[in-house]
Order: structure tokens, then sequence, then C-alpha cells
């Protein structure tokens, strides 16, 4: 009787994991690679969507992501190209394509803008675009050398969760 009912749970567990991992919808986009690169400002710069047949990258809240996919909206001359090639935090947060807000400098935002900045990242960046690395101004201090006590949970605005 005992190897009945093992045969039964073996069945079972077998029609739960193919069941599930066929039916199981992700959240977000996954990355065709793991995120481990790191990008300075002159790095991301280079995939602003200037040039035809290259990738497009912008930066949210530290997070690279890959806005190739988009490029009607990145792309050279497209309504959001502003937004390419940096760290738009500031812009993404005010809903804003004015130069001194293309920065990822989130000084002085509102609780509002800081509540559409993370809805906006998850809903649209997160949920659209594939993450290709984070920007080095993260982790490293400003002459470039690892920063020993960078800890993302002290970051202003940072929430681990922004990582997964």
């Amino acid at each position: 009787m005992s190897s009945s009912v093992s045969v039964c749970f073996a069945l079972l567990n077998f029609i739960v994991v193919v069941y599930s991992s066929e039916y199981v919808t992700l959240k977000y986009k996954q990355a065709e690679k793991k995120p481990v690169r790191l990008f300075t400002d002159e790095d991301l710069v280079k995939y602003n969507g200037q040039q035809d047949g290259s990738p497009i990258y912008m930066a949210v809240k530290g997070v690279v992501f890959d806005v190739t996919s988009g490029k009607d909206y990145y792309g050279r001359g497209a309504p959001y190209n502003a937004l390419a090639g940096k760290d738009s935090t500031r812009a993404v947060a005010k809903m804003s394509l004015e130069p001194e807000d293309l920065t990822h400098d989130t000084t002085g935002l509102t609780s509002d803008q800081l509540k559409s900045l993370d809805d906006i990242f998850v809903s649209v960046y997160k949920a659209k675009y594939p993450i290709v690395g984070y920007t080095a101004r993260r982790i490293l201090n400003e002459d470039g050398s690892p920063n020993e006590n960078f800890k993302p949970e002290d970051q202003p605005e940072f929430n681990v969760k922004d990582e997964f």
C-alpha cells in the first residue's frame, strides 16, 4: 500500500511541476545575460540612439536598461531620445525632457514625484526592457575606486527589490 501511495505522490509531483512550468508567467522581462556590467557616464553615452544598428541604453535609478526595442521612442529623432545614453532618473520622476532634469540626481523631488518614479520604474522599465548593467556611480567613489561602505539599502530612494 505504501508503494502505491509513493507512486501517487510522485505522479502528482510530476504533474504539478510540468503544469506550473508551462503556465507560469514572468512578471518582468528577463535579460538575455546576467547583468554584470558597470557603466560610467562616458560608457553610457555611447548607447544614446544616435547610431543606426547600435543598442540604445538608458538608466533609471542606476539600473541600465536596453531600450532598443523601443527605438521608436528612444532612437534618433524620437520623442524620448533625450533620455537615452544617460541615467535619466530625475527626468522620469518629473516626466520632463528639460536638460537640467536629465540626471541621476533625485535631490528635491516631491514624494509624489518619487512615487511616480517607482511606479514607472516597475511598470515600464522593469516590465518591458532587459537589464544590461548598472551605473558605476552606485558602487564606486568619485575617483573610480570601490566604495567599500556601499550598501544599496542605505541609498536614498533605493529599494533592494529594484534589483530583482
